[in-house]
């Protein structure tokens, strides 16, 4: 159950958030030019939607970042570590291919191959390897900073599982928010992923699937949102614990 959980809980991650991407970006779409505030709320709200759906089942990782994270300070056991991350991988490539379908009539009538990238994977705006991966870095440290906040204040009494957390009404909702913050504040340089399976997932769709004129997949730059996020990740988790907010 708790890598089904991981697995659709990351489906529908990619499939509302890659969706809102595509609806303002993609040709003829009725969101076309929505603009960045229309995709920084629709990512917020699929963080929100996949957690109120999975919760209660596997903590709503939905995310490599964050499964390391918990690891690493002992709130998930190693051995499950690599289930959560096939589960992730599997959802987000998933949630890829249904954005696709969704949008299906959309590629033939886009021309910018890199809009066409953009739906499944992320970009810097400047290409500066160092500068993007502190940008991803920081990012997610800023999520899993933030979640094992709330939980601290919503679970007070909790064993700090995150299945307790987001088994309470309002917590999916305020990672929902937080996640908006991110996306407002830090994700103008590289476009937030802070999630590798987020980025991965989709961007191995996309080479994939039989989109019309897609130009390539930017692997060159695919490791930066994959590795990134990894060390943000752990870096909360450790900053956290080690400043005694753990509890």
């Amino acid at each position: 159950m708790v890598y089904l959980a991981e697995f659709v809980g990351t489906a529908i991650l990619i499939l509302l958030g890659g969706g809102v991407v595509a609806g303002v970006t993609l040709a003829k779409s009725k969101a076309n030019n929505g603009g960045w505030i229309v995709v920084t709320f629709g990512w917020g709200l699929a963080v929100m939607m996949a957690v109120y759906v999975v919760g209660q089942y596997s903590g709503a990782h939905i995310n490599p970042a964050v499964t390391f994270a918990l690891a690493s300070i002992g709130d998930l056991p190693w051995s499950q570590v690599p289930g959560y991350i096939a589960a992730q991988m599997a959802g987000a490539f998933v949630g890829a291919v249904l954005v696709w379908l969704a949008y299906l009539p959309h590629w033939k009538e886009t021309d910018d191959p890199d809009t066409k990238l953009g739906v499944f994977s992320t970009a810097p705006a400047v290409r500066n390897i160092p500068a993007n991966f502190a940008t991803e870095v920081i990012g997610t440290f800023m999520l899993v900073f933030g979640i094992l906040g709330i939980n601290a204040n919503v679970n007070p009494m909790g064993n700090g599982e995150l299945t307790v957390l987001f088994g309470t009404g309002i917590a999916p909702m305020l990672v929902g928010f937080l996640v908006l913050a991110i996306g407002l504040s830090l994700g103008g340089p590289t476009g937030y992923a802070i999630n590798p399976a987020r980025d991965l997932g989709p961007r191995i769709a996309h080479a994939l699937l039989p989109i019309p004129g897609k130009g390539g997949s930017d692997w060159s730059y695919a490791w930066v949102p994959v590795v990134a996020p990894i060390v943000g990740g752990v870096l909360a988790a450790q900053v956290f614990t080690a400043i005694g907010f753990g509890g």
